[in-house]
């Protein structure tokens, strides 16, 4: 206890002894003291010395010479910045460093800052230069700049940029053949790479035959197939047969074809010796190919068995499916269900049946008299296989081949077999039904099927498509709108029902539905010319002609020769008032397609317009001859030609119409008038005929007038015929709306004074839109069945996509 103190102690001060310094640190007294304040006076502001030997007065202070001034402690000698003042400090001879640690670098001798001990090891060595490349290292840097330059000619052919391409390939030859010599040169022969000099001569051959060059391309080719340290070079031989035919030399094009038979019994060799020895489903299907090829049935049945021999080695279904109550065994089958063992085991699976039913397609037409027969054979040989399940999708794919030879009965037949069979067959064939009843126009059974499929399987998005299109044909939009939704929450990227979904809103008035729709499906599929006709034309319709013309311009890009299309961006640029360029486009859909009557229409007004009537006579005469019953096209022809001051073919013409049409008014006044002017004696017997034609004219509506009265029964009939007769028609079976800003195609009869087509409308031509109809008609999927989830959907009448 008498060793511990408390806190509350007041003689015990806490802070004491931190106060307590070395002497020679204490700079209480430092003021006072003179050696200090004159070391201070005389080394104030001076560098600490940098030489290895101290100056003359560091030497002096340092000898001992300078007596010992000041101190502020017994026995402390003053330090200064130069060294110790007063030198019998120390006895061990050494003379103190300028700090108290020896460890900074310093002595008291002044050497230079060195404090990782670089002084000794002399001046930095000098830079290696760079040695030259040995003739190996030339010889590699060459090979990858000839393969830069064929990688480049290849990108160039890929974007059409053929020219550029054969540059490229005609370079990297050039290249090559120096690699050649420098290899010569450097005794590298032996080191010769035959796949770069392949890659190069086969290369420029292709960018010959794509420039046109056959002679040069042939004579490519024939380097590569006499040189025998090239293998495998007879297949160019096919490449060569294609250049004959282009040529026109068939009998050359034959011989090479036989030429490049001889290389599949070589491969047909290779193949046979690998299935025996180790078969495996790529190379059975690369057999049957090879017998294809040579045309021989026998073999051709005995690859493909061969081919269902092959052995797949994996585990069965049933092994992951629950089949117990043990809650670990399941949660391990959750888990092995979809780990990266099992995909592979799905993607092996699918790799045996897309081989088995390839090389069945590809033999069923040809290994028997009939494709029906052949389809036959393959099915039986399947069942009596470890691959039965096969079997009902190659029946599938006969019904298929049935309807692409359009035997829709045989192909109806074939499904309808499939009806009482397991639900995922049952509602694929009842899937392709309704789409074959679709086709056929009975709406009634197509939704009979498409339910049926539907109900067979809750997630086929095929059958609600089907059912969808069925609900458009009764123009129930509405309804089919609800199918095409359902379609797309369980596969958001089926492209029928994003197409016909667009449609239907385009129907409903939604455009803006309709254009999300369709800009999503765009995204999928690329520049397919359906969606974007439909994209721009309801850009159109929301009056955005900016974005309308620029989706046509796109879509001229991929239909070039398109009439309809250049009649839409000539209406565009009408509407905004560029006639030059609107000119131009009606001109060239004239040019693609001279029998549109709204475009003559157009065009000869334009010329009307700008006072150059003569040129407009070829197209209102073209348009006479397709409706000669049609008055005002030749009283179109005779006003040009009175307008460009040839009056006496416009009195002729005029003649000619009233010949042909004796009670047209307009003819007759216009006849009265030029013979006026060119003092004919006949202006007073056109008068003569001109009251005639009144007076029965005024009889005629005195009749339809007291007709027309109240409980008259023919008042009806005769207006309807009248006002049938004085209106214009739209074009018949089109369901492509108008689009905003179209003109009547009446502007050039009012644009002539004293025409008879004064505020008229011009008679829409029998023109049927390539794309309006066609594509306003919804799709319809059709279902075959490849893969587990593989099929071709196709629209009415024509695939969708192209395989």
């Amino acid at each position: 206890m008498d060793t511990l103190r408390f806190a509350g102690d007041a003689d015990d001060d806490l802070y004491s002894g931190f106060n307590t310094v070395h002497p020679a640190l204490d700079t209480r007294h430092l003021e006072a003291d003179q050696g200090f304040q004159e070391a201070v006076r005389t080394s104030y502001g001076r560098r600490p010395p940098t030489q290895s030997r101290a100056p003359a007065t560091a030497a002096r202070l340092t000898s001992g010479a300078v007596p010992r001034l000041g101190t502020q402690g017994a026995g402390v000698p003053l330090h200064s910045s130069l060294g110790l003042v007063g030198g019998s400090g120390s006895s061990d001879g050494l003379r103190r460093p300028m700090t108290s640690m020896r460890g900074t670098g310093y002595t008291s001798h002044g050497s230079v800052f060195d404090p990782l001990h670089q002084a000794n090891k002399g001046p930095a060595p000098p830079l290696i230069s760079k040695t030259e490349e040995s003739p190996e290292e030339k010889i590699k840097s060459l090979e990858r700049r000839v393969m830069g330059l064929i990688e480049e000619s290849c990108m160039a052919a890929s974007r059409n940029e053929i020219g550029l391409a054969l540059d490229r390939a005609k370079e990297a030859s050039s290249k090559e053949r120096s690699l050649i010599r420098q290899r010569e040169q450097a005794g590298l022969s032996d080191g010769h790479n035959l796949d770069l000099t392949f890659s190069v001569l086969f290369n420029l051959a292709n960018q010959y035959a794509a420039n046109d060059m056959y002679t040069e391309a042939l004579n490519t080719y024939q380097v590569i197939t006499k040189d025998r340290m090239f293998n495998n070079s007879g297949r160019l031989r096919v490449n060569m047969g294609n250049i004959h035919y282009k040529m026109g030399q068939y009998n050359k094009a034959i011989k090479f074809y036989r030429m490049a038979l001889d290389q599949y019994s070589e491969a047909c060799t290779s193949f046979e010796y690998i299935m025996q020895e180790e078969a495996n489903f790529k190379t059975g299907l690369d057999l049957v190919t090879a017998y294809y090829a040579l045309g021989d049935k026998e073999r051709m049945k005995k690859g493909f068995l061969r081919l269902l021999e092959c052995q797949l080695d994996i585990d069965d279904d049933e092994k992951y499916t629950a089949s117990s109550d043990d809650t670990q065994a399941n949660l391990i089958l959750e888990v092995i269900r979809n780990d990266p063992l099992r995909k592979m085991e799905r993607q092996m699976k699918q790799e045996a049946e897309r081989s088995i039913l390839t090389a069945a397609k590809l033999i069923s037409p040809v290994i028997e008299n009939s494709f029906s027969d052949g389809y036959n054979w393959c099915v039986d040989a399947i069942k009596n296989s470890q691959y039965v399940d096969l079997a009902n999708d190659l029946e599938i794919n006969k019904a298929v081949m049935y309807l692409r030879q359009k035997n829709f009965k045989d192909a109806v037949e074939t499904l309808k077999m499939f009806e009482k069979k397991e639900t995922k067959v049952a509602s694929t064939a009842a899937t392709n039904l309704s789409f074959l009843y679709i086709l056929q126009n009975e709406i009634d059974l197509a939704d009979k099927y498409a339910l049926m499929a539907r109900d067979s399987n809750g997630y086929n998005d095929s059958a609600l498509v089907n059912l969808g299109n069925c609900c458009f044909k009764r123009e129930d939009f509405e309804k089919a709108r609800e199918h095409y939704v359902a379609a797309l929450e369980i596969d958001a990227s089926c492209v029928e029902a994003l197409y016909n979904l667009g449609l239907t809103n385009k129907k409903l008035g939604n455009y803006e539905e309709a254009l999300e729709s369709l800009l999503k499906m765009h995204a999928i599929v690329r520049n397919y010319p359906a969606v974007v006709y439909q994209i721009a034309h309801l850009y159109q319709l929301l009056c955005d002609n900016d974005q309308a013309s620029e989706w046509y311009l796109q879509l001229l890009g991929l239909v070039p020769t398109d009439p309809h299309i250049h009649q839409r961006l000539g209406q565009i640029f009408d509407s905004e008032g560029d006639k030059q360029q609107a000119y131009q486009y009606y001109f060239d859909s004239y040019r693609y397609f001279p029998s549109n009557l709204e475009v003559i229409d157009w065009l000869g007004s334009y010329f009307i317009e700008h006072q150059v009537a003569e040129k407009a006579i070829s197209y209102f005469e073209r348009a006479a001859l397709m409706q000669p019953d049609e008055a005002k096209w030749h009283l179109m022809v005779a006003a040009c030609h009175r307008r460009s001051g040839n009056y006496q073919q416009a009195l002729q013409t005029y003649k000619q119409i009233n010949r042909r049409f004796p009670e047209n008014v307009e003819c007759l006044k216009l006849l009265i008038r030029l013979s006026s002017d060119l003092g004919l004696k006949e202006a007073t017997e056109y008068a003569q005929e001109l009251k005639k034609v009144e007076r029965v004219q005024e009889q005629r509506e005195s009749r339809a007038a007291s007709g027309s009265r109240p409980g008259s029964r023919r008042s009806s009939s005769r207006a309807s015929r009248s006002g049938s007769a004085a209106s214009g028609h739209e074009e018949p079976g089109a369901l492509t709306p108008k689009s905003p800003g179209t003109r009547a195609s009446s502007r050039s009869a009012r644009s002539i004074p004293g025409s008879a087509l004064s505020g008229g409308r011009a008679t829409h031509s029998s023109y049927v839109d390539p794309l309006g109809p066609l594509q306003e008609r919804p799709k319809t999927s059709l279902r075959r069945k490849q893969d587990d989830d593989d099929f071709a959907d196709e629209e009415l009448g024509d695939d969708l996509l192209p395989e």
